[in-house]
């Protein structure tokens, strides 16, 4: 039987979707990645990780075509280890955001270019936040402080800002979202489950819809066949772009009527919205 034509191309977010709180892959959503590879059907992991970020969960020799890693800013084929694709935000636009955020006094992290989007450097605010100490504390190899000048030369990948509560995160995206036409503001859950809201600032052309939609027309796929399963509004563009979109159970209550409800990632959610379709 010919699978292709119900779906073609399959991007699944990682963390909360595919991955299990272990970070591991189930056995079960392991064979249907090799399933679908078999059958010719385009794999792409769609995550807010940077690239360096995703390797450390997912092997080498893990059944996947492509990666596109924070949140659509840039696009790796697993087979050549070629980067495809990168959108950053140029240096004038990203010097201007420091200087607010700085103004504000607010902890971020301000990650640099694609492909040196491992690194970033980092700032503190005003006020002590743990959910920023506990990032640096997994990431700080890889920080560095801003410059005292409060620029930097080279442009960036993203910023990524953390809230307590929603309302601050709203209140800012609004005035930057405002300001600056070249960005635009993704909201996501902590991935500490600390109940932070994480804001993150990248070029207005990123998202995870853009990327599966560019790969789509590299390889002649239909929209119709695209397919799609996420856990998280930064998953939104990509579940509002395939034609077939699932959420898993474990997604925020307020996004289920949107989309296909899926078992959650700790019950292989992933193969059981797949099977739905192909069998």
């Amino acid at each position: 039987m010919d699978y292709r034509k119900k779906i073609g191309l399959v991007a699944t977010d990682l963390d909360g979707t595919l991955l299990r709180k272990d970070k591991s892959i189930s056995k079960e959503d392991l064979d249907m990645l090799t399933f679908l590879g078999e059958h010719d059907i385009i794999r792409v992991v769609a995550t807010g990780r940077n690239y360096r970020k995703v390797k450390e969960v997912i092997p080498e020799n893990a059944p996947f075509d492509y990666v596109a890693f924070s949140s659509g800013a840039g696009i790796y084929d697993c087979r050549t280890n070629e980067l495809l694709y990168k959108q950053n935000i140029s240096v004038p636009t990203t010097n201007a955001i420091i200087k607010k955020l700085v103004e504000k006094r607010l902890n971020f992290y301000l990650f640099k270019g694609i492909p040196q989007n491992s690194y970033c450097w980092y700032y503190r605010g005003q006020t002590i936040c743990q959910e920023f100490e506990r990032y640096y504390s997994f990431h700080h190899e890889y920080a560095g402080l801003l410059p005292d000048d409060g620029e930097v030369d080279t442009d960036s990948c993203q910023f990524l800002v953390m809230f307590q509560e929603a309302d601050a995160y709203y209140k800012l995206k609004e005035k930057l979202e405002r300001e600056f036409d070249e960005i635009k503001v993704l909201r996501a859950s902590s991935p500490l489950d600390t109940g932070y809201v994480w804001m993150e600032i990248f070029h207005k052309a990123v998202s995870k819809g853009n990327a599966i939609e560019w790969l789509c027309d590299l390889h002649g796929i239909p929209h119709s066949s695209t397919f799609s399963i996420g856990n998280d509004y930064n998953d939104l563009d990509l579940l509002d772009f395939t034609s077939i979109s699932y959420l898993v159970d474990n997604g925020p209550e307020e996004l289920k009527h949107k989309y296909l409800k899926a078992p959650s990632n700790e019950e292989s959610g992933f193969s059981f919205s797949i099977r739905n379709h192909l069998f």
